[in-house]
C-alpha cells in the first residue's frame, strides 16, 4: 500500500495545447488538479515536468495555479529519468514509491514508469489522471505500463490509502475535494 511517508507524485507534461487536446481532457486536467491539492494537504513531496516548454508552452493554469511554491524541470527526454535534474531532485526526497500522472500515457508517461521500475522504484500510475491523444492510445499505454510491472490507482483510491484514517482536519478537507 502506498504510505505518504515515502510516496512522491510526479507530474509528466501537462502543457499547452497538447494538454487541451487529450483524450477527456478536462476530466484528466481536474484529476490531477485535485491529486496535486491532496498530497499537498498530505506533506508529499511533487516532482513537476514540462517538455520542451518554448515549443509546448507552459503548464496549465489550473495545475500550476497549484504549485507556486516550486518550479518545474524542464526535459527533452521522453522517460523523466533520461533528465539528470529529475534523477538528482528524486534522489533528494529519499522516497521509493512513485505516484505518476501527466501525458502522453503512451509515450512520456510509460518511458518515465519502465525507467524508474528499471532503477528500484515501485511505481503507481493515476489512471484518472493520464491521458493521450486517442483513447486507445491510453489504453495500450497503460496496459503497457502494467505488462512491465507498475500499478494502476487513482485519485481517491491514492489519497485514501495514504491517510489510512477517516478523521481529522486532513480527511475532512479530502473529503471534500475528492467529492
Amino acid at each position: 500500500m502506498l504510505q505518504k511517508d515515502d510516496t512522491v507524485l510526479v507530474l509528466i507534461d501537462i502543457q499547452g495545447k497538447l494538454a487541451e487536446i487529450v483524450d477527456n481532457s478536462e476530466f484528466v486536467i481536474g484529476n490531477i488538479a485535485k491529486m496535486t491539492q491532496g498530497v499537498q494537504l498530505l506533506g508529499l513531496p511533487i516532482l513537476w515536468l514540462e517538455q520542451y516548454p518554448k515549443g509546448l508552452g507552459k503548464t496549465v493554469e489550473a495545475i500550476a495555479q497549484h504549485l507556486t511554491d516550486q518550479q518545474p524541470i524542464e526535459k527533452i527526454t521522453y522517460s523523466a529519468y533520461d533528465t539528470p535534474e529529475f534523477v538528482e531532485k528524486l534522489e533528494a526526497t529519499g522516497r521509493k514509491k512513485v505516484l505518476l500522472a501527466g501525458i502522453e500515457t503512451h509515450i512520456c508517461v510509460y518511458q518515465t514508469a519502465a525507467h524508474l521500475l528499471q532503477n528500484g522504484y515501485e511505481v503507481e500510475v493515476l489512471a484518472d489522471c493520464v491521458s493521450s491523444r486517442t483513447a486507445k492510445n491510453n489504453e495500450i499505454g497503460l496496459q503497457k505500463i502494467v505488462q512491465i510491472g507498475a500499478k494502476v490507482t487513482s485519485v481517491e483510491m491514492a489519497l485514501f490509502e495514504m491517510l489510512q484514517i477517516a478523521k481529522g482536519d486532513t480527511f475532512k478537507a479530502i473529503s471534500k475535494l475528492v467529492k
